[in-house]
């Protein structure tokens, strides 16, 4: 009768299974693992967010922006004066004068607006006139 016998797998050396971040001897692995290291480095400082940059506006933007302060106005004129139409028991006097002044104000609003952002494009022509004449300078 023959007994089978189980045979132990090698037991594994720390030469080849390295544990920890220095465990790594052989030559060929140091040079893999400066490689992979040079390569994450180099990932993430591509995913790195560069320098954040002056947000430009467009036109449609500047244009809902005037539409809400308008808005704003008479809505707000109109809230005071229906209000006050209401705690006094008037008629719709208040509410009609309120809302012809919160229309004033938001329209007044609207061309102080108009004006920052012509003074912006303005300012932003003259820096690029500025740096075009000095650049033609530098050459001369």
């Amino acid at each position: 009768m023959t007994l089978l016998t189980r045979t132990r797998p090698p037991i594994s050396t720390p030469s080849r299974f390295p544990i920890g971040e220095n465990a790594v001897t052989d030559p060929d692995q140091k040079l893999q693992m400066q490689q992979l290291e040079a390569k994450i480095a180099a990932a993430k400082q591509a995913q790195e967010p560069g320098p954040k940059k002056e947000e430009h506006y467009s036109q449609a933007q500047h244009a809902w922006r005037m539409v809400i302060e308008l808005v704003a106005g008479l809505g707000i004129g109109f809230g005071i004066g229906y209000g006050l139409d209401y705690l006094f028991g008037t008629l719709p006097i208040f509410m009609l004068i309120f809302t012809v002044l919160g229309l004033v104000a938001g329209v007044k609003t609207m061309i102080r607006s108009a004006h920052e952002m012509q003074d912006d494009q303005l300012a932003e022509l003259a820096a690029n006139d500025d740096a075009g004449l000095s650049r033609k300078d530098e050459g001369a």
